[in-house]
C-alpha cells in the first residue's frame, strides 16, 4: 500500500530554534536511538514486522531499517519518511523540517495508519487510547529541539 494511501492517524510539530542543517543529524539520532532501544527488535519479531532489525548504512538513508520501520526518504534537511507493517498494521512516519525564519526550523511528524480486521481494530484502540504514541513523538520531536538548540 503506497504511503499516500495510508489514512492519516496524527500530526505533531515543534519549533526549533536552529536551522534545518543543523537539526538534521539530531532528527536521525534521535529516531535511531529511539527504535533501537533494548527490546524493539524483540518486539519488532513478535508481532511479525517487514523489518525487525536494524540493518543498512548510517547515518540513516534511504534503504536503512530499523526494527520495525525501513527509512524511504532521507532527504538532509528536509525529510525523513519511515515505512513499516507488521502483522497488525502497515503505517508511515513522516518527519518533515522547514524553514521557519532566520536561523529558525519547524519539525512536523505525521503518523499515517491503517489497521485491518478486528486485530487490527484492537490495536488500534490500544495505541491510541493509551496515549503512549502521542507521547512517545511528543518526546522525540522535544529531544530533537533540545539538541540542536544546544549544538552551537
Amino acid at each position: 500500500m503506497p504511503i499516500d494511501s495510508l489514512p492519516h492517524l496524527d500530526e505533531h510539530s515543534t519549533l526549533i530554534a536552529a536551522d534545518t542543517d543543523r537539526a538534521w543529524p539530531h532528527l536521525t539520532d534521535v529516531v535511531e536511538r529511539s527504535f533501537s532501544r533494548p527490546g524493539m527488535t524483540g518486539y519488532a519479531r513478535l508481532v511479525s514486522a517487514a523489518d525487525p532489525v536494524t540493518s543498512g548504512p548510517r547515518p540513516l538513508v534511504t534503504g536503512s531499517t530499523l526494527p520495525g520501520f525501513r527509512v524511504t526518504t532521507a532527504i538532509p534537511g528536509r525529510q525523513l519518511t519511515l515505512r513499516g507493517s507488521h502483522r497488525f498494521s502497515t503505517y508511515a512516519l513522516i518527519f518533515r523540517l522547514e524553514p521557519a525564519g532566520p536561523g529558525r526550523s519547524r519539525l512536523r511528524a505525521e503518523t499515517c495508519a491503517v489497521f485491518p480486521g478486528l486485530t487490527g481494530g484492537l490495536y488500534r484502540h490500544i495505541l491510541l487510547a493509551s496515549g503512549g504514541h502521542a507521547i512517545g513523538i511528543r518526546r522525540m520531536l522535544a529531544t530533537v529541539r533540545r539538541k540542536s538548540e544546544q549544538t552551537p
